[in-house]
This record gives structure tokens, C-alpha cells and sequence, in this order.
């Protein structure tokens, strides 16, 4: 499908204000600095697949390395991201560090973010 046959189709031809809805709508949008934030977090695909796994259970560093067959060090690297996105804690028992996701609402996320996808590419 050719996006630039859609652009021209997907804009107003004309310039019209529907008043009563933008006066209706006016100072009702919620500061969403935080919310994008917490997008740009998740939009990097390591720390999306590190969110899905945890989604599945609780994780060491280690084990979430071998499964992205990745490194301790940038696991751990984006670990702490999202623990400072308050996406994800951390328990510890011994020496090892075990990672679950912070709330339910972060399981919310990704399965809403799933379904939409998969909803997506049924579409096509």
C-alpha cells in the first residue's frame, strides 16, 4: 500500500473548526509528559522482551541474559531503566537478584500492546 496516496486522502480538503467540540474538549487533555515517558521506555526492544518475560515469572539477571542471549551487563542496563520507570523490582535472596514486574498494570500493558499487534496484523 503506497502511504503517500493515503496522506493526501486522509486530510481535510477544507479548514473547519467544529467549535462546539474544541470547546468541549478545551483544557480537558491531562499532563502526558510522564505517559510518554513511560512509552519511550518500552519502545526499545530488548526492554519489551525483558517486560514479556517477566510477565511469565520472576527472573535473575542471569537467566534473562541466557534467554536474549545477551550480556549480564546490558541486562542489567536496562533493568535499571525501567526499575526507574517503576516497571519493574527486584528481591534479593543471597547473592542473586530476582526481577518481577512492579504491578499488574504493567502485565495490562503488555497484553493490551499484544492484542493490538496481533489485532493489526489480522487486518492485513
Amino acid at each position: 500500500m503506497d502511504n503517500n496516496v493515503n496522506e493526501e486522502k486522509d486530510v481535510c480538503e477544507v479548514f473547519c473548526i467544529e467549535e462546539d467540540k474544541v470547546r468541549r474538549l478545551a483544557n480537558t487533555i491531562p499532563d502526558m509528559l510522564d505517559l510518554a515517558d513511560l512509552f519511550k521506555v518500552l519502545a526499545d526492544e530488548t526492554r519489551v522482551k525483558i517486560v514479556y518475560l517477566l510477565s511469565k515469572e520472576e527472573l535473575c539477571v542471569c537467566d534473562i541474559a541466557a534467554l536474549l542471549n545477551s550480556t549480564v551487563s546490558n541486562v542489567s542496563h536496562h533493568l535499571r531503566v525501567l526499575r526507574t520507570a517503576h516497571l519493574v523490582k527486584f528481591r534479593r535472596e543471597g547473592k542473586q537478584v530476582y526481577y518481577t514486574l512492579d504491578d499488574e498494570h504493567v502485565v495490562h500493558i503488555i497484553k493490551e500492546g499484544f492484542e493490538h499487534v496481533n489485532h493489526i496484523h489480522q487486518e492485513k
